[in-house]
């Protein structure tokens, strides 16, 4: 049965009448009977009784009518369905995002994508490492990851969003509070509450203390900066965290610039064999809530 069949047939059953139905068809009685005639063949079952005054449905043909709108109505809703997903304004985008950016950028670009792409479902993993990331990019759990380099995989490409510089968080009893701007070299020897080892911020944060003069006195870990915050608060040490966060407010922290502050990067990665109009669209919407980019 093919769907111009169902057509022909819905606006007989519906108009009572072929040659209203011809009318709505825009095409001539005689060829719509014809077609109605084969369906019937091609069905073995008659769809109409008809005589000179009217025409009437067959039980068999009460049934193709209720069916064959639903057809017709998924078939157009499918068309429709595919022709979105094909243009990137439908579908499904799995997105991983590093843990500052979590707080600042990921309930703007979800605030975005309701509004500008709506028919786009984003399942969001937050407070992630980029060597998760990376992993997840890899194994096709993530599409997207606003992660901090480096990345060290062939595989994925990179598009830079914005720099960073590191602040350092205080508790607020500590007498560097009453610095506007705090010195690496003041920081010697303090304790140091740190992310994971194998976080881009610790690197930066490890690197910076080195060329200071020291190598810092790390107690605790943290991976999620809720967490690590909640440790500056409670006094068991300072930490070295990414300007955006300090949008995270943990009674008892306060935030101090660094001279001479270190930076990381923030960038968007997917798989480069990605080529899904839905990607591209993302990456429009992500460059439209991050601020341009400065060259250090």
């Amino acid at each position: 049965m093919e769907t111009r069949h169902l057509r022909y047939f819905i606006a007989v059953a519906e108009e009572r009448h072929f040659g209203r139905a011809a009318d709505r068809l825009r095409m001539a009685q005689p060829p719509l009977s014809q077609q109605i005639k084969q369906l019937e063949e091609q069905l073995g079952t008659l769809l109409f009784t008809r005589t000179t005054r009217k025409v009437e449905l067959t039980p068999a043909g009460e049934m193709l009518l209720e069916r064959g709108r639903r057809i017709l109505e998924d078939l157009e809703t499918l068309e429709s369905d595919v022709t979105q997903v094909g243009t990137g304004v439908q579908g499904i985008l799995r997105i991983g995002f590093a843990g500052s950016a979590t707080y600042r950028l990921m309930p703007q670009i979800v605030r975005e994508a309701k509004d500008k792409l709506p028919g786009v479902q984003l399942k969001v993993r937050g407070e992630m490492l980029t060597p998760q990331m990376v992993d997840g990019l890899e194994d096709h759990t993530l599409d997207v990851a606003i992660l901090r380099p480096p990345v060290r995989s062939a595989g994925l490409e990179l598009k830079f969003l914005e720099h960073d510089e590191l602040v350092v968080a205080l508790p607020d009893d500590s007498p560097l509070v009453a610095f506007e701007t705090v010195s690496l070299e003041q920081l010697a020897g303090e304790q140091f509450i740190s992310y994971p080892a194998n976080s881009a911020v610790n690197e930066a944060f490890i690197d910076a203390c080195r060329k200071a003069g020291f190598y810092p006195n790390v107690v605790q870990e943290a991976r999620e900066t809720s967490t690590l915050l909640s440790f500056v608060a409670a006094g068991t040490g300072v930490a070295l965290i990414p300007t955006t966060t300090r949008t995270l407010s943990i009674r008892g922290t306060v935030f101090r610039e660094l001279k001479d502050a270190p930076v990381v990067d923030l960038a968007m990665a997917w798989r480069g064999a990605d080529t899904r109009p839905l990607v591209a669209r993302f990456t429009e919407l992500l460059q439209s809530v991050t601020q341009p980019i400065k060259e250090r």
